[in-house]
């Protein structure tokens, strides 16, 4: 394991300060340490993966009010392990104002369990993988083939992380809740999903290939955004010079797990794959930008049913293609200059591999590092 000392973004006291929390993120995405590295001595800390707190507290949830005696903000790592807790949990920040971070890595089983989720008294946020601004001497080549995990990112041997970090999701989050009833079906989804990964979403053509019907592909998506595994991208469907698509996108949350499923060996600088990895990039720092700073802009992406694309629309303000060129031709744009007859969006950004910053009939031209400076530091 390399050693990197990754300054995360989430500032957790400051959140709590305002109200209790769910923190939802896919495992290994840091939840544990950053909880280590911000609340250990603030905090009661409970890791439901512990036995001894588990086997207690799914016998008798009671008893978490004698454990918290005097504590005023308390942790319950990985909630979804007991989900009738939440009751109780709702009872305490009621009759004594506790305040609660409450962690998982899935939030399915408490949907399919009817949980008590708190019904506002709790409010949400996630945690991503890393992001440039939490990486000292950020490698973009590294991070588009291996992905953000920590774990992953940090390590020797990020491949053999990855190929473990699979067989864990299939194993502790899939098999053992058996939230599928065949294994070997969703492992074949797994890796054709992941060659689909950022493209329009066709249950039937997914399903052929994996050799299942498009309704069960449809709850095998489901199934992902369950687990955190990945989102759909909505598309905007208001443009009235050109008629736009209504079928969705989908995206791992994060390039290396995606590249793992889809047994990516080897990421060539020339080739499409990287060019969709390196906007599989740039939206997921988007995400998380809008998430970390708590701002209430969808993220989604605009296509005709011509064909022309812009790959990413924050909100109704700005919109954003994503080129892995290293020199901005005037076929770039096109998308671009087609939305912006829309008269829409206020600002219009293409973020390339081209160094030289430049407007081109109102379109601003971006080096991605530039653009990602810029987005962290709010100049956007």
């Amino acid at each position: 394991m390399l050693y990197m000392d990754f300054k995360r973004i989430l500032n957790l006291e400051s959140l709590l300060q305002k109200k209790s929390f769910f923190l939802l993120g896919p495992r290994c995405t840091g939840k544990s340490t950053l909880i280590n590295q911000q609340l250990k001595e603030k905090a009661l800390v409970i890791d439901l993966l512990d036995s001894d707190y588990y086997l207690r507290l799914q016998s008798r949830p009671k008893d978490l009010e004698s454990m918290i005696e005097d504590k005023h903000l308390v942790v319950l790592d990985e909630i979804q392990k007991i989900p009738p807790l939440l009751d109780e949990v709702h009872r305490l920040i009621e009759k004594n104002r506790i305040t609660f971070l409450l962690t998982g890595s899935s939030a399915r089983k408490l949907r399919r369990n009817h949980s008590n989720l708190l019904a506002g008294r709790a409010w949400l946020a996630n945690l991503f993988p890393l992001v440039t601004d939490e990486i000292p001497l950020f490698n973009l080549d590294r991070y588009l083939q291996y992905g953000g995990l920590p774990q992953v990112y940090a390590s020797q041997y990020p491949d053999e992380e990855l190929k473990a970090y699979v067989r864990t999701y299939l194993y502790e989050e899939i098999q053992a809740e058996a939230l599928v009833r065949k294994m070997p079906d969703f492992s074949r989804f797994l890796e054709v999903a992941a060659l689909f990964n950022g493209e329009l979403i066709n249950f039937t053509n997914i399903g052929n290939d994996c050799q299942v019907s498009p309704s069960t592909v449809r709850e095998y998506y489901h199934l992902l955004e369950d687990t955190l595994m990945g989102f759909t991208l909505h598309p905007w469907t208001r443009s009235k010079k050109r008629k736009a698509i209504q079928t969705a996108k989908f995206y791992f949350f994060d390039t290396g797990v995606a590249h793992a499923l889809a047994r990516t060996e080897k990421l060539d600088r020339n080739s499409d794959l990287y060019g969709k990895a390196f906007e599989h990039f740039i939206g997921m720092e988007l995400k998380a930008y809008l998430s970390y700073r708590r701002l209430p802009d969808e993220l989604s992406f605009w296509r005709s049913i011509n064909g022309q694309e812009v790959d990413y629309l924050v909100g109704k303000s700005t919109a954003i293609e994503v080129k892995s060129t290293k020199r901005i031709d005037a076929k770039h744009l096109k998308g671009l200059q087609a939305l912006r007859e829309e008269n829409v969006f206020k600002k219009y950004l293409l973020i390339s591999h081209d160094s030289i910053p430049q407007t081109i009939d109102g379109i601003v031209c971006r080096h991605w590092k530039t653009f990602l400076e810029d987005l962290w530091k709010n100049k956007l």
